[in-house]
């Protein structure tokens, strides 16, 4: 060995002598081959024996032309102090061992993940601006590139900034570099760690300075024991991953089991740990720490494994079990078909429809359809679109009960019976349906009428259609016409569209399963229109009885039976409904309830289904006829009960909670619990507005009756003028200006002055300006206002009067009479003034809304003079 040394030392000796720099450089490197031959010796297995110097070749699998990245021209970079001092060494053409790394290394960034020394793959990085980098690496004896990890999530810039590079990187060898479509790809041998001491060049191509640390000494019995666990877990993730096999392979050719630093890095490399972890497993140097975290990952990896395989295996044993059942089911339809006893599914679609044709009683124009089209199903092929639209089209036309009828129960005593026990008050409503029953019951059949139920919010229109169909024992069905825009709603698609359907009277027929229910249409003032049509025209085919016994709905496009539907529509108003529409149904007003009918509502239908909601007893919560009656006068007036309900539901919720504190205390709710259940009361209570000027008068909403102040006042006596506020609309703003006009005209006759409106600019006002209001029907209040003013006296107190009002002073009918009636007993107003054209309606309402009432009528303003100032008018009324 001796003989060796010294012959190699004076062979480098002379050869270095040529060089300027010689006695530096040889001294160098005499001592690092008498250290590194002394300590360790060769071994040629470990690594392939370094090459000759040969530039490396990048080649174009496409055009096979071969690019020689080598620096044979002068290059001025080439000279840089900090460039690499590959050539010098080259050529002394020593043949250094392979453990001899070099000290200055070319550096290349990764992303994703670090490269580790036990690795060899493939690297791709783009040829700009890396060309010059493998280029130099090329030209160096050892070929060797340091590749370090960039943490860098974006991975999109080309040239990361030295400082992003991490300082622990892996010197590879550079095998096999082809370029292609501006990508560069080269075979990466790990070769060893190395740690960048100075950075020489910090723009591309990278130079650095490096040092390779080495592992200290460790206890080789616990090296043995790390090993062999790191090798027992590769093989566990052979098992649950065998495309770790060729990496295995690739390991083995070039270390062995025992060799337990590059071991533990390849163990890392089979992780699919991200790169951070993988950079910490090169940044540790000492062996039995870095197993430790190798081993922590490939556990991860075990799982992660492990959980994979279950899944996959509980994966292919539902679809394994699929396939066997279908395999099954097939081989059972061949040999039942075989054997006579099973049918395929066109023959069990056919045999299906023409049993469910045989159990109803359709026309002969229906029957003669279904026949056609179950022939036509019969010679389509299964997998045609057209078998799939015939096919749905047999099992609605089946789906329908031709001939189907329920029996209706005409027992007028039964049907009041239901009609007092699902409602409280509405006497008249309840009245005109007995007349309706018994006119069905009459001619033996309910058909030829369509109800239109209208009234506010919360009166219980539904819940009477509801009563109908239990009093006559018919099947219910309910649908809105609220927001509907599209006419194929009604009258359904045609047949031809993708997802066509039948209209919603098919639907309700098929639900029902008889040719006769009761059909609610609900809201149907709120129907629309758009570019797909009409709904409320399709509707007047419908709703007329003269021509709904031939109703065509587009889908089936056979001729349907409706005659013997009983219709029930439901409205807030009828402003909105089409005239044509409306003039097709019998209206039924339900004007809204009273207090005293609220009261028994709350009590008899209202909180026995709240306290059934909530699981209560009566006697675990009960609240007395008092409360009851400050709920309904203090937080719910309007005309019907939902908003009531409300209310109910909030104490009762309230009381729960004091149950869940004490179950063995009942709540009692008197009077002067309500404030601490509901709160302060929304409505106060209201005195009449009484003085000079001011008059109430009665409005008909749709949310029912309402009183309603007018004040009139004189501002200065400056000029004449007359102004109106109060968000007025156009009707009742000429109601105000005929009123105006006649009281001037008539004020000396009305002993008034003269005078007074020729000086005097007036205003009149209608309180709550937010709220828009119109109507002809407050003439009279108009005008008992304007002369009140005049006349500078204040007309009776505790009266209320509509009606509308001429230039010649009649006073012509209004509507609503029951909701102002109503308003006004909810106003404790005893006095009321109404048209003598509506007499008759006023007399139409039950005596209990009547008890306790003086009522007026008037034909002419002087009855409304009288009544309301106590004396006759003089003379003679003028005539213009």
């Amino acid at each position: 060995m001796a003989d060796v040394l010294a012959k190699n030392r004076n062979a480098a000796n002379e050869s270095l002598n040529a060089c300027p720099q010689g006695l530096s450089l040889k001294a160098r490197i005499a001592n690092r081959l008498d250290q590194r031959f002394l300590r360790t010796r060769y071994d040629p297995g470990t690594y392939p024996a370094p090459a000759p110097h040969r530039p490396i070749q990048l080649e174009s699998p496409r055009t096979g032309n071969r690019q020689t990245m080598t620096n044979d021209q002068p290059n001025s970079a080439s000279d840089d102090v900090t460039e690499y001092i590959g050539k010098e060494e080259s050529r002394q053409s020593l043949a250094l061992p392979q453990s001899m790394m070099p000290r200055r290394l070319y550096i290349l960034p990764v992303h994703g993940r670090p490269f580790l020394p036990a690795q060899v793959q493939p690297v791709v990085v783009n040829q700009s601006p890396w060309h010059e980098t493998l280029k130099r690496v090329g030209e160096t004896d050892h070929h060797t590139l340091g590749l370090c990890f960039v943490d860098n999530t974006e991975a999109n810039d080309p040239m990361p900034e030295s400082e992003e590079l991490e300082t622990m990187g892996c010197a590879v060898r550079v095998h096999h570099a082809q370029s292609e479509d501006g990508k560069i790809q080269f075979i990466a041998q790990g070769m060893q760690r190395f740690r960048i001491v100075q950075w020489l060049r910090r723009k591309p191509p990278y130079l650095v300075e490096v040092e390779y640390p080495e592992a200290p000494d460790e206890p080789r019995e616990e090296l043995k024991a790390y090993t062999l666990a790191i090798i027992s877990a590769i093989k566990e993730l052979l098992r649950t991953n065998p495309l770790y096999g060729e990496e295995v392979k690739q390991y083995l050719s070039r270390f062995g089991p025992e060799d337990s630093s590059p071991l533990a890095d390849f163990g890392a490399s089979m992780t699919s740990a991200k790169g951070p972890e993988l950079q910490d497993i090169l940044d540790t140097v000492p062996l039995l720490r870095r197993m430790e975290k190798v081993l922590l990952l490939m556990r991860k990896e075990q799982e992660v494994a492990r959980l994979q395989a279950e899944i996959n295996e509980e994966v292919n044993d539902k679809v394994q079990k699929h396939q066997r059942e279908f395999f099954l089911r097939e081989q059972l339809k061949v040999i039942q078909r075989e054997l006579g006893i099973a049918k395929d599914d066109k023959t069990a679609d056919a045999e299906r429809f023409e049993a469910r044709m045989a159990a109803l009683s359709p026309p002969g124009h229906v029957m003669q359809r279904f026949q056609d089209e179950l022939q036509k199903l019969q010679v389509l092929e299964q997998g045609s679109p057209e078998y799939g639209v015939t096919r749905n089209y047999l099992d609605w036309l089946t789906n329908v009960p031709w001939g189907q009828f329920s029996e209706d129960h005409f027992d007028l005593t039964e049907a009041r019976r239901v009609l007092n026990r699902d409602h409280d008050g509405l006497e008249d409503v309840k009245d005109r349906i007995i007349e309706f029953l018994a006119e069905g019951s009459f001619k033996g059949e309910v058909s030829g009428s369509i109800l239109l139920l209208v009234g506010p919010p919360g009166v219980g229109k539904t819940s009477i259609g509801h009563s109908i169909a239990d009093a006559l024992g018919r099947k219910f069905y309910r649908f809105s016409l609220g927001g509907m825009r599209d006419e194929a709603e009604i009258k359904g698609h045609r047949r031809t569209y993708i997802g066509a359907m039948p209209g919603k009277f098919v639907q309700a027929l098929k639900d029902s399963g008889v040719s006769n229910p009761v059909i609610m249409l609900d809201e149907i003032d709120k129907i629309g229109a758009s570019f797909q049509g009409d709904p409320a025209s399709a509707l007047l085919e419908t709703l007329d009885p003269e021509q709904n016994r031939d109703f065509l709905d587009h889908y089936l496009d056979v001729r349907l039976d409706l005659s013997r539907v009983l219709f029930i529509c439901t409205a807030n108003q009828l402003d909105t409904i089409p005239r044509p529409l409306l003039d097709r149904m019998d209206t039924i007003r339900l004007s809204g309830y009273i207090a005293e009918e609220k009261q028994q509502i709350a009590k008899h239908h209202l909180l026995p289904k709240l306290l059934k909601r909530t699981g209560l007893l009566k006697k675990q919560l009960n609240i007395t006829d008092a409360a009851l009656k400050q709920v309904i006068e203090g937080y719910a007036r309007e005309a019907g009960v939902r908003s009531l309900e409300k209310q109910l539901h909030k104490i009762i919720r309230k009381g729960v909670v004091k149950l869940l504190d004490a179950p063995d205390a009942p709540v009692r709710v008197g009077v002067n619990d309500i404030a601490d259940y509901l709160g302060q009361p929304w409505f106060r209570k209201e005195k009449s507005m009484k003085g000079t000027g001011v008059v109430t008068g009665l409005a008909w909403t749709a949310m029912g009756g309402a009183t309603l102040s007018i004040e009139a006042s004189r501002i200065h006596s400056s000029q004449r003028g007359f102004k109106l506020t109060g968000q007025l609309g156009d009707v009742m703003k000429e109601s105000a200006e005929i009123a105006y006009s006649y009281i001037s005209s008539n004020l000396k006759r009305l002993k008034g002055d003269p005078a007074f409106f020729d000086k005097s600019f007036v205003h009149l006002h209608v309180p709550e300006g937010a709220t828009p209001k119109d109507g002809p029907s407050a003439g009279v209040t108009m005008a008992t206002a304007l002369l009140s003013i005049a006349r500078r006296e204040a007309p009776q107190a505790n009266i209320a009067m509509t009606g509308e009002l001429t230039l010649t002073g009649q006073v012509l009918p209004v509507g609503g009479i029951r909701e102002k009636v109503i308003a006004a007993r909810r106003q404790k107003i005893s006095t009321l003034i109404l048209p003598e054209a509506n007499r008759g309606d006023y007399e139409e309402l039950p005596d209990y809304l009547k008890e306790g009432l003086t009522v007026h009528f008037a034909r002419h303003y002087n009855d409304v003079f009288q009544v309301c100032f106590g004396s006759k008018p003089r003379g003679n009324a003028s005539v213009h």
